[in-house]
């Protein structure tokens, strides 16, 4: 997955808002907890009222006690841009959250060197995969001063069956420059290798952000 810079170019218009590891056996099952459903209730109430489109992609999104739904503004194969009121942007690739705008940290970039693990995660099951990438960052006040680039995310993807048929959750850790640990979570359809859920971390000193895909 790579974000395209059309998708990167376009929230800064915006208002400012394999290889390695062990075997894992098949066997194994995670309970199916992913974040629970956010806000939909408030998506079918703006359906009923023409807001949206009910067939329409969605998503909802929490950051911490922030919730909200967004609307999709721009898509581009598995490249979207979506904005959620008070003028947060963001922009995902698949499932990945790959650049946001409007937050008191935000993704201005994001890059890979070699492919996303995720793209394909049935293997992970077998044996986990390593990735790599890097990520630009800018405070909200897009001040040079805090703004960094290329910081290298250094990641080991693995997955497991979850007891809701079909699902997998993919945990990538991560370790990052000058960030310490990070971690992120994926519940894919092993069908169609498209996320439920996520909940990813977007930047230091935010809480991870959770990710309902509607469509």
């Amino acid at each position: 997955m790579r974000a395209t810079l059309a998708a990167i170019a376009l929230l800064a218009l915006l208002p400012a808002c394999g290889g390695g590891g062990g075997a894992l056996g098949r066997a194994v099952r995670a309970p199916f907890e992913p974040p629970e459903p956010i806000v939909v209730a408030d998506r079918e109430r703006r359906a009923s009222q023409g807001e949206v489109a009910a067939a329409d992609p969605g998503l909802e999104l929490a950051l911490g006690r922030r919730r909200a739904t967004a609307t999709l503004l721009q898509r581009q194969g598995d490249n979207r841009l979506w904005r959620a009121p008070g003028g947060v942007v963001v922009a995902t690739d698949g499932a990945r959250v790959v650049g946001t705008a409007g937050l008191a940290q935000m993704i201005t970039g994001t890059r890979f060197d070699g492919p996303d693990p995720l793209e394909d995660p049935a293997p992970l099951l077998r044996r986990s995969a390593e990735a790599r990438r890097l990520v630009d960052l800018s405070p909200r006040n897009r001040d040079p001063a805090g703004m960094r680039f290329g910081v290298a995310f250094d990641c080991r993807l693995r997955a497991v069956e979850t007891e809701e048929a079909h699902i997998l959750l993919v945990e990538e850790r991560c370790r990052a420059t000058g960030l310490g640990a990070v971690r992120n979570r994926f519940w894919v359809d092993s069908r169609t290798r498209r996320a439920t859920h996520a909940e990813q971390w977007i930047g230091p000193g935010l809480p991870p952000l959770l990710l309902e895909f509607l469509d």
